[in-house]
């Protein structure tokens, strides 16, 4: 089947919906949403803090917002994509509010705000704790009442569309690379469908499947990142992977683990080892509030040298009815495996979270690739930089969906359809003992990048990664070619590529800077800065 829609919008969360409400309405033609299991299994989903921005000013202010994040992503944050953000944060936050979204406020009117670790104020709008769900709710049920949208559950984009397909030679010194929309799995007929498109957005989300340990849910393979950079895309900062300090340890759960919302310990809960014992102080001044790198490696380490699985994060100090008034899901969910975080410790430890780099993008959302936006968690806005403030990712998503909707809007009348694309070839089966072997390299991906390219690197693990990588690159290229396209070997493609940029990345980065820590360069380069002045 071959499918025109003005707009194809792949990915359904907060980045995929508000793009496709903002565009839908404007009389330019036709929107497509590919997602590729129900609409409500998005990574927006699972964000249980809250979203961040300036809402009090008789308090705060986009100064204080702008510094915070500048600090959190370790002064290498693209400051033009910060300011973008900060200021324009308020009226996304509107805009969310008239698509039917719901913070809590106070009786007066006025936003209940949260702080949560890296934040110098009281900025994080909340609904309970459950922000993500509720914004996932409130957009999904715009997007379904809107006409002009055609939602597409259970669909799989294998890959974009590009001149490469057209038989020109496509390589990264390319200059004019343009998608012309992608190539998408169809769930009834278990063929490979085109979609067409004058304007495409990527909106895929994150990259946490990759580790064998993570707070996103199984579906969060980095799809999109691997089809832009197949396409010859940008990508950058991919080694910058924020491991959140604080799921439940279950080991009977770990995609996605539990996650324990940082807007606990910005709460008042203390980490503790289980006998009891702090040792935050060790580490940092701002302690359970310091930034979510410096808490994921003083975890990691404390770990390490104790022989635990976990460490604990203590409420029982607490209001108890308070606690469960703020985190009644927390509660609920810690209750079902025993434990009562208003007498008991929760049991926590890191897992991966978020992927700060992603594909290139400008202040516009559009990638190296012409007619290709990307927004969202799969994209690398320059906000982050070496690591992502707390409740920025939300914001981030909201800000430059609008931005990549205002874009998308001046230019979609300069592009048409291109008709000479030709269809996928089908050929080719796929046996019982293929899924095993796919299955099985799926496991080994997750424990490679557990294991060699986690919260602490070295060269010899970046090195022993990239090896087993690449082994299992060449292996699933070879049964890619002579077998039929399935979502299964597609998520399997992915996780390899992106897991190779993570690690190829971090190999480059001869430092340790923000979320990536290795011990063959354990000095930050301000501590380098400062040993050439003494030097001289």
């Amino acid at each position: 089947m071959i499918y025109k829609f003005d707009f194809l919008i792949i990915g359904g969360g907060i980045a995929g919906m508000s793009y496709a409400l903002s565009v839908a309405n404007c009389g330019k033609g036709r929107v497509a949403l590919i997602c590729k299991t129900s609409l409500d299994e998005a990574n927006t989903a699972k964000a249980q803090g809250g979203i961040a921005s300036v809402t009090n000013l008789s308090v705060d202010n986009f100064e204080k917002h702008i510094h915070d994040t500048m600090v959190a992503g370790d002064y290498i944050s693209d400051p033009l994509a910060v300011r973008q953000v900060v200021f324009n944060a308020p009226s996304a936050i509107q805009t969310l509010v008239d698509w039917g979204v719901n913070f809590d406020k106070h009786h007066d009117g006025t936003y209940d705000l949260h702080r949560e670790g890296g934040h110098s104020d009281f900025r994080i709008l909340h609904h309970a704790d459950d922000t993500g769900f509720e914004i996932q709710r409130g957009l999904m049920d715009a997007v379904r009442a809107n006409s002009n949208i055609t939602v597409f559950e259970n669909h799989y984009a294998v890959e974009i569309i590009t001149q490469h397909h057209l038989g020109k030679k496509v390589t990264r010194r390319t200059p004019d690379i343009e998608c012309y929309g992608a190539y998408v799995l169809n769930p009834d007929t278990q063929k490979v469908d085109t979609f067409l498109s004058k304007v495409t957005l990527m909106a895929t989300g994150g990259v946490g499947a990759v580790y064998a340990m993570t707070s996103n849910p199984v579906i969060a393979t980095g799809d999109g990142i691997a089809m832009a950079y197949r396409a010859k895309g940008t990508v950058k900062d991919m080694e910058f992977v924020q491991f959140h300090p604080t799921v439940l340890y279950n080991p009977s759960e770990t995609h996605p683990a539990f996650l324990i919302t940082e807007a606990m310990r910005g709460y008042g809960g203390v980490l503790r080892l289980p006998d009891g014992q702090e040792f935050m102080h060790k580490y940092d001044e701002r302690l359970s509030l310091a930034p979510r790198d410096i808490v994921a490696r003083a975890i990691d380490h404390e770990m390490k040298i104790h022989g635990l699985n976990h460490v604990c994060l203590d409420l029982t100090h607490k209001d108890a009815e308070v606690t469960k008034r703020h985190f009644p899901h927390i509660y609920e969910k810690c209750m079902s495996v025993g434990i009562d975080i208003t007498k008991d410790y929760i049991p926590v430890c890191p897992s991966a979270h978020y992927m700060c780099g992603g594909i290139k993008v400008d202040l516009n959302g559009e990638s190296s690739i012409h007619r290709l936006y990307a927004v969202g968690e799969c994209s690398c806005t320059g906000l982050h930089g070496g690591n992502r403030l707390a409740s920025n990712s939300l914001i981030e998503a909201a800000v430059y969906a609008k931005s990549a909707a205002a874009h998308s809007l001046q230019k979609i009348d300069n592009y048409d359809f291109n008709t000479d694309v030709p269809e996928w070839n089908d050929e080719g089966t796929m046996t019982n003992e293929e899924h095993v072997l796919i299955t099985q390299s799926i496991r080994e991906v997750g424990e490679i990048m557990s294991n060699y390219v986690g919260i602490v690197r070295s060269d010899l693990r970046l090195k022993r990664a990239w090896d087993r990588l690449d082994l299992l690159y060449e292996e699933t290229e070879n049964l890619f070619k002579r077998v039929k396209a399935t979502k299964d070997i597609c998520e399997l493609r992915n996780m390899i590529n992106v897991g190779y940029l993570i690690t190829r990345q971090a190999i480059e980065r001869k430092e340790s800077r923000g979320l990536h820590y290795t011990v063959d360069y354990p000095k930050h380069a301000y501590d380098k800065k400062t040993e050439e002045k003494i030097d001289r």
